[in-house]
């Protein structure tokens, strides 16, 4: 940690902003650094991919990982700090046998129900990355509303001095959400996954003509089961905030993940929707 310190401390002194992220760098994870670097004298950018937010039988051994390209694309976006700790460096005790962060009940819904276990390590981490680099402010992606929602809650609940900054999704042209997991996909089934977006849409365009959310799930649902080879795990409408059952005529986020193959996507839309800069 002593490295950590040193380079912050080299670095230009005035607000320090912090990109989490798990490495194999892609658009969405750049535009978080540009919204980092136009809010922070100081951008700071961690590279960890964090076992203690997979289950048993996930991805982390087949995580994608691509260090070397990923200290590039950081140089060449005019990151000021590159934190990628090795294990030790992070977790200083048995994973099984230590104090870690707990997510609540918010944890345990929609993502937590499906991956137990999976927020309070996303926590934990976080809440080690801001004791570490000591950031002014934290910039996460929309994809993730319920990871976001749950860091809002963290810093909230247990007072962090750090401003959570939400960026909206990056897409490709297909509508698709840009993520690191997307490389695992074969171009077949890349060609498949855009249908979680349809669903999307397809959900949000039911409650613009007065759909109850139930109704519009089931849309999004059917959209999904339409398109061979790709397994719902859950669409579902839901209140923004609480991911419990959204409030009439109020505010709502449409959320779905599915798994194609051996790799699982997860993607939301806003209704209604936002005009651009409103995450």
């Amino acid at each position: 940690m002593g490295e950590l310190r040193g380079a912050l401390e080299a670095a230009p002194q005035g607000a320090i902003g912090l990109v989490p992220t798990m490495g194999a760098l892609h658009e969405g994870h750049l535009a978080l650094v540009a919204a980092a670097r136009a809010n922070s004298r100081v951008v700071v950018l961690s590279i960890f991919v964090n076992p203690l937010q997979f289950g048993p039988g996930e991805d982390y051994d087949g995580y994608p990982r691509a260090e070397h390209r990923d200290l590039e694309l950081a140089n060449q976006t005019g990151v000021d700090v590159v934190f990628h700790p090795g294990m030790s460096e992070i977790y200083h005790s048995d994973l099984s046998d230590m104090v870690t962060v707990s997510a609540g009940p918010l944890g345990t819904v929609l993502e937590g129900a499906s991956r137990p276990g999976h927020f309070d390590g996303v926590l934990t981490v976080v809440a080690k990355l801001f004791n570490l680099v000591r950031p002014d402010g934290a910039w996460f992606g929309q994809k993730d509303a319920q990871q976001l929602a749950l860091v809002k809650r963290m810093v909230t609940d247990l007072r962090f001095p750090v401003d959570i900054h939400a960026c909206p999704t990056v897409r490709a042209p297909d509508g698709l959400a840009i993520s690191s997991r997307n490389a695992l996909l074969s171009s077949e089934q890349r060609g498949r996954a855009a249908v979680l977006h349809r669903a999307l849409l397809a959900g949000c365009a039911a409650l613009d003509r007065g759909s109850e959310a139930g109704e519009a799930g089931d849309v999004m649902a059917g959209i999904v089961a339409s398109e061979p080879g790709v397994e719902l795990d859950y669409a579902r409408v839901v209140d923004p905030v609480t991911f419990g059952a959204p409030q009439h005529g109020g505010p709502a986020l449409l959320v779905g993940a599915v798994r194609i193959g051996a790799t699982r996507l997860i993607d939301n839309l806003q209704w209604p929707a936002l005009e651009p800069g409103d995450v």
